[in-house]
């Protein structure tokens, strides 16, 4: 097997690793600013949240080049866990840990998301209601009721003329 395969899965991991600690700092920070109604913060972070996006596509591309590679020269090519797998043990022991890694910062990275996902939600629930409190008053009208007949309901069948 040739030794550039340690070389390049390697230096793939270490950029994908890079990207990850990136998205997992960008993520604590945009929590933060979501707790704190930051807006300029916030729509400052665009631009830095671009630029993650290339890099993980970036990483994204050079996994599929690296498995096309692998699977050209008759190796392992379902995944770079089981194109590492085929190494031989000296190298295949370091990048193991390397992958395991990996995919340990992908879970959290999935985890934070969620976490800054339902707290948007939340807010706009909160808003929503606010604006609803807004809009009639504080004074909630009843949708049902049996003492009260509301002349805005769908009477188009059940008006008597």
């Amino acid at each position: 097997m040739d030794a550039a395969w340690d070389s390049q899965l390697t230096t793939f991991l270490s950029d994908l690793s890079s990207v990850q600690d990136a998205s997992l700092d960008l993520l604590s920070r945009k929590r933060q600013m979501l707790v704190a109604s930051d807006r300029e913060g916030l729509l400052a972070l665009g631009a830095e949240e671009q630029q993650l996006i290339d890099r993980l596509q970036g990483c994204l591309r050079r996994r599929e080049e690296l498995l096309q590679q692998a699977a050209g020269q008759g190796l392992p090519s379902e995944s770079i866990r089981s194109l590492a797998g085929s190494l031989p043990k000296a190298q295949r022991v370091p990048l193991t840990a390397e992958i395991q890694k990996a995919s340990s910062q992908a879970r959290l990275l999935q985890h934070h998301s969620l976490t800054n996902w339902m707290l948007v939600q939340r807010t706009l629930i909160h808003l929503s209601q606010m604006l609803e409190i807004i809009a009639t008053g504080g004074h909630l009208r009843p949708t049902y009721g049996k003492d009260h007949v509301d002349s805005n309901r769908g009477s188009l069948l059940n008006q008597v003329v």
